[in-house]
């Protein structure tokens, strides 16, 4: 999860009395005054020093205090203008060195660790600015008209306050316009854009949005049916302002936006697909690898990596493939499951609901591997037309207990005969539970950590520990079905797969078409599903060879404890501890688990 720090003004009360207003510091100065002298131990300081910056980041971050339940924030979008940036950058670099003159030998241990993370969240960003990432702000997978959307519609919705924030944030969508119109012209002049060809795409992401009908937009949807407590006139009120605030307002916005990328950014994008041939290219590569995997892996060595993977997961296949007696090769067995129609629903909800079916058939296992479960419950929805074309099979969304929002397993229901039901078991597990809403619901609820541990991420984690999830269905009673266990393999591979491509096409030169052969001939998957996750690939490079590298580490924890430990291994323990601390980088996570093998009795 990408946190920026953003600049917050706090007025700090003097123990005496002296004639005039009592004198505001700005937010570099209030943490250079929480680290200097006095006789304030360094955990306090530790402690003070970090709550200035959570409130400073919900606050200049009004979005992501929204998703987290920070109360006060919901009426307002984050200053996304070059002024705002470059002020972010300075309040960056005060927080590290304010971090800096911290004494980490007179912390505890809980302590030494969240003061390591500090540092090296912003070190990395501070590292990270060189290369121009402020620059890409859309492309076909995300972008403003989505944002406005998905932002709405996670927004509480529990009073007329509620609705009327939500107003606020509508009227004030041509800001983020000119903000995001501006970030995306440098950018073209930089030349660091998205590239041309999946860029085509997002037009046709903006009509779903600026439908005919303002009442048939997904930005009128939370006003449709409003169910709180108010007088029917007071209900009418707010959905006329509706009509009017996206008519007036956010349409022109967004249409004005569309009309630039289609005249302009769209036709000066980025021929090339390679993120090594961007400017200073083969470095930003080798940094979000670093980034990504949390890990000193180079991309040589991932791919190799993802060469062996791919190999000892498909004699596994070969293994199911022999169970079953199917009659040929790997191949003819792939397209057997992609083709047969017993293997697909034909109705959305019959897909969403056996989803459902399946989430309620893990529940009552979980306890079998945890001692500790959240308390946020989740759900299962379907990603909204609007973008269901361009998304992957499904994702998770994060709840809030403060915010009064369930966490949700959203899965894609376009194109049902790319929805194979012997990928839904591993799909459910990465997705819900034990995977990404067990983790980060787990990690929210944790009382005795800095915010910014509770709610922040890093992705060889957090999509590790999914991978994983899919992992132990096995011994949960999941994948009964061979075609079902087939499945997890698919799922496994995928990841295997990503780690070959993501490296052959950004280190390797590979070519689109060359990523997507081998990605249909490693498993099955649709001509629509490889082309979904390739372009994926292309536009978030690095970001896909988390997953694998996370879920080894796991796996190779968890047998390192049980070698170790022998008779005194319990999963259920072990499990608590892996979750304990919430996401952390591979390496830390790596040296805290020795320390805890090491003493235990």
């Amino acid at each position: 999860m990408r946190r920026v720090l953003f600049s917050i003004i706090f007025s700090l009360s003097a123990n005496f009395a002296f004639a005039g207003p009592v004198p505001k510091l700005s937010y570099c100065q209030s943490v250079t005054s929480v680290v200097a002298g006095g006789k304030t131990g360094a955990g306090q300081k530790l402690t003070k020093l970090l709550k200035l910056q959570w409130e400073n980041i919900m606050v200049q971050e009004p979005e992501f205090a929204t998703y987290v339940g920070y109360p006060g924030q919901n009426d307002r979008w984050s200053d996304r203008s070059l002024a705002g940036l470059e002020r972010a950058e300075k309040e960056t670099d005060c927080t590290l060195e304010a971090l800096k003159k911290i004494p980490r030998a007179k912390l505890n241990k809980k302590d030494q660790i969240t003061l390591d993370l500090a540092r090296r969240d912003l070190e990395q960003s501070i590292e990270g600015r060189r290369f121009g990432g402020k620059y890409l702000v859309l492309d076909h997978m995300g972008g403003l008209h989505g944002e406005v959307v998905d932002m709405i519609s996670s927004m509480p919705q529990q009073n007329k306050k509620d609705y009327e924030n939500m107003l606020a944030r509508l009227e004030k969508v041509p800001v983020l316009e000119e903000q995001t119109e501006v970030l995306l012209r440098e950018g073209l002049k930089r030349k660091i854009t998205p590239v041309k060809m999946f860029l085509s795409r997002v037009p046709a992401q903006f009509d779903a949005v600026l439908t005919a009908k303002v009442k048939d937009s997904p930005l009128y949807a939370p006003f449709n049916d409003i169910r709180i407590d108010l007088p029917a006139t007071d209900k009418a009120a707010l959905q006329q302002r509706a009509l009017e605030v996206i008519e007036k307002k956010t349409y022109p916005a967004l249409q004005k936006l569309k009309s630039f990328l289609e005249k302009e950014y769209i036709p000066g994008a980025r021929e090339f697909i390679s993120f090594s041939e961007m400017p200073e290219g083969k470095a930003w590569y080798a940094y979000k690898v670093k980034t990504n995997t949390t890990t000193s892996l180079t991309p040589e060595e991932l791919h190799e990596l993802g060469l062996k993977e791919v190999a000892r997961i498909t004699r596994e296949m070969e293994r199911v493939k022999d169970q079953v007696q199917f009659k040929g090769d790997l191949h003819a067995f792939n397209q057997f499951l992609l083709t047969d129609a017993r293997f697909f629903y034909k109705d959305r909800d019959e897909l969403l609901n056996a989803y459902r079916a399946i989430g309620k058939r893990i529940d009552p296992e979980l306890p079998k591997l945890f001692k500790t479960l959240p308390r946020l419950p989740y759900g299962v929805r379907e990603i909204p037309d609007y973008k269901a074309k361009d998304s992957p099979t499904a994702y998770y969304e994060g709840g809030s207990l403060e915010g009064g929002r369930a966490g949700y397993f959203v899965a894609n229901t376009y194109d049902l005969k790319a929805r194979p039901k012997w990928g839904m078991e591993a799909l459910t597990l990465h997705e819900a539970v034990p995977g990404h809403h067990l983790q980060i619901s787990l990690a929210q609820e944790i009382p005795d950590l800095p915010e910014f541990r509770r709610h922040g991420g890093y992705t060889a984690y957090t999509e590790g520990w999914g991978l994983y999830g899919e992992y132990l269905g096995t011994e949960i009673g999941m994948y009964q079905d061979p075609y079902s266990k087939y499945g997890q393999l698919t799922y496994e591979m995928w990841r295997a797969v990503r780690l070959v491509v993501d490296t052959g096409i950004h280190s390797k030169a590979w070519s689109r078409q060359k990523a997507i052969d081998y990605f249909m001939n490693a498993m099955p998957k649709s001509r629509l599903e490889a082309e979904v996750e390739v372009d994926r690939y292309i536009t978030w490079p690095g970001q896909a060879l988390a997953y694998k590298v996370g879920e080894l580490k796991f796996r190779e924890l968890r047998e390192k404890a049980k070698a170790r430990l022998g008779a005194r291994f319990d999963v259920r323990e072990f499990h608590d501890q892996l979750l304990k601390n919430g996401a952390l980088p591979m390496d830390v996570l790596e040296k805290i688990m020795e320390e805890w093998m090491d003493a235990r009795p």
